[in-house]
């Protein structure tokens, strides 16, 4: 099988397996944020119903992971030869947007709460919601760690910033268990201040993840680690005699490389385009996540 089928078979197997992970999570979601709904309202929970609302703003979401993945796995044609991959980075950060905005919403209307809590008694939650926030912050985390591995499989920005969203909900629920523990043993505006603990959480991996989509949008350098590894196998590579200067950049999750080896200046032509062919294939074979490597050959005149 050639580089390029094998290549475009490893495509289509990431694909499968980030939509199936995303029917998934927008099944779960779906049945959590259900469930927690009718707790928070039959249960008097307001921060249930928070979480709640977090829980299906996460199937709205992962429809735009799933939306984002699609189209940045599509082949470069005429207008983009490069590929589609920052688009995968736009996914995630309207993702980030749709977290922090959730997060802004819970935060106020908690604030609200507390701040009428003088004129309006706040309620305290019945046992159910204390019981579905265990159930939820069980099966969130269950689903973290899924999406996780996943996304860390296929090396999917936006997957990666769902299964942070995962994560966020997992937090908000841990926010609303205490806030309905410590309402129901008898402080009861501990159910709202739950709420503010909840956005904190929700505006933090909303940050983190924004950060790193920009970082890849913005022809950000790869980790030293992974360069000074490229750089090690590049100087194996016999009749390369150094490096002159090499530089990677994030697209999206792939990376590209320019690199500029020296050689000695008595080898021919041929020779030399046999070195650089060789140095390219090498590290787009022994770091999968390079989609293109350049390679340039200076002559070594101090020899």
């Amino acid at each position: 099988m050639s580089q390029r089928s094998s290549e475009k078979k490893n495509n289509l197997s990431d694909t499968g397996l980030a939509m199936r992970v995303s029917v998934v999570s927008v099944a779960v979601n779906l049945l959590l944020s259900l469930m927690k709904m009718l707790c928070g309202i039959f249960a008097g929970s307001g921060a249930m119903i928070s979480d709640a609302v977090h829980s299906a703003s996460d199937v709205f979401s992962t429809f735009v992971v799933m939306i984002g993945i699609v189209i940045a796995k599509k082949k470069p044609d005429k207008e983009h030869p490069y590929g589609h991959e920052r688009l995968e980075c736009v996914a995630a950060v309207i993702l980030a947007v749709i977290l922090a905005a959730t997060g802004i919403g819970i935060g106020l209307k908690s604030i609200e709460s507390i701040a009428n809590a003088g004129k309006d008694p706040i309620d305290i939650p019945e046992l159910p919601a204390l019981i579905a926030a265990v159930i939820s912050i069980i099966v969130k985390e269950l689903m973290f760690q899924y999406t996780k591995r996943a996304a860390k499989k296929v090396d999917s920005g936006a997957l990666m910033a769902d299964a942070w969203h995962h994560r966020s909900d997992a937090l908000s629920s841990v926010g609303a268990f205490i806030g309905i523990l410590g309402a129901r043993m008898g402080v009861p505006v501990l159910d709202p201040l739950a709420g503010v603990i909840i956005c904190v959480f929700i505006e933090k991996a909303a940050v983190d993840i924004f950060r790193d989509a920009m970082d890849k949008m913005v022809d950000k350098s790869c980790p030293e680690a992974t360069a000074e590894e490229m750089r090690s196998v590049i100087l194996e590579i016999e009749d390369v005699k150094g490096i002159d200067e090499m530089k990677t950049r994030l697209f999206g999750s792939k990376i590209y490389i320019e690199v500029e080896i020296l050689m000695d200046a008595s080898k021919t032509l041929v020779e030399a385009h046999s070195t650089a062919e060789k140095v390219h294939d090498t590290i787009e074979a022994e770091f999968p996540a390079v989609k293109h490597c350049m390679v340039h050959v200076n002559p070594d005149v101090t020899a």
